[in-house]
């Protein structure tokens, strides 16, 4: 009996230990979609502790380094960790670099800085027309627009449309001002950028990735996965001394 209870103590401590030694990898969903973006994604359990970031509405008038900085809170750092982000998460993964001390930063179908960003994000800092649209038809705007932007959503059509129904209109409209007003003109070193080709929402004209997935979409990441996943690996491998 003495010998049984050792061993499962032993197991339960080790079980711990175990747990307390794993990566934490952040996941940092797009301005339209949450944690389901990632569901096509294969991560080793045995290797990372996978934690989903959820995001509040910002303040009005809050710049998307104020609001990075304000998710800082939800980041572990006192044990190792990787931040991972879609679209406007690769952009608050950015920001976060300048603060935090990542292992790695990976971001995706995203822009490390404003110079990235389509003409039109910038043509609106000058001339804010979004101002003048309703958060509710922003998010309207986004059901349409999306599917015939980036066609191979509709191979999720679900997932998508359920990821954008979940989303609160004033997050949509000021998470788009933050964008358009984003003056971040610098990247950090540990900043790993996959991209692919046929990105219609972040051109892939204007980003220059580390990484290219040839004919892969703004929605990529769940709908042509494999790809991602095969970088994503590759980029998680430890690096040899």
């Amino acid at each position: 009996m003495r010998s049984l209870a050792f061993t499962i103590v032993f197991m339960i401590l080790a079980s711990g230990m175990l747990a307390q030694s794993k990566i934490k990898i952040y996941l940092f969903p797009g301005q339209g979609s949450d944690y389901r973006i990632f569901d096509s994604l294969d991560f080793d359990l045995n290797k990372y502790n996978i934690v989903y970031i959820a995001y509040p509405v910002p303040k009005k008038g809050m710049s998307l380094k104020e609001y990075s900085q304000s998710l800082a809170h939800k980041i572990d750092t006192l044990k190792p960790f990787i931040l991972i982000g879609v679209s406007l998460g690769g952009m608050i993964c950015c920001e976060l670099s300048e603060v935090l001390r990542a292992e790695k930063v990976i971001i995706i179908s995203s822009a490390k800085k404003r110079s990235e960003l389509p003409l039109r994000y910038r043509f609106q800092k000058a001339i804010p027309l979004y101002k003048l649209v309703p958060a509710s038809l922003i998010k309207t705007g986004a059901k349409m627009l999306q599917p015939l932007v980036e066609r191979d959503r509709r191979k999720n059509k679900s997932t998508f449309k359920k990821m954008l129904n979940a989303k609160d209109s004033k997050f949509m409209k000021r998470t788009v001002e933050m964008i358009i007003k984003w003056d971040r003109k610098t990247n950090t070193k540990n900043i790993f950028h996959i991209h692919g080709t046929k990105d219609h929402t972040l051109p892939y004209r204007y980003v220059k990735p580390d990484y290219t997935v040839e004919k892969g979409s703004h929605m990529m990441t769940l709908t042509d996965f494999k790809r991602v996943q095969e970088y994503i690996d590759l980029i998680l491998r430890p690096q040899r001394p």
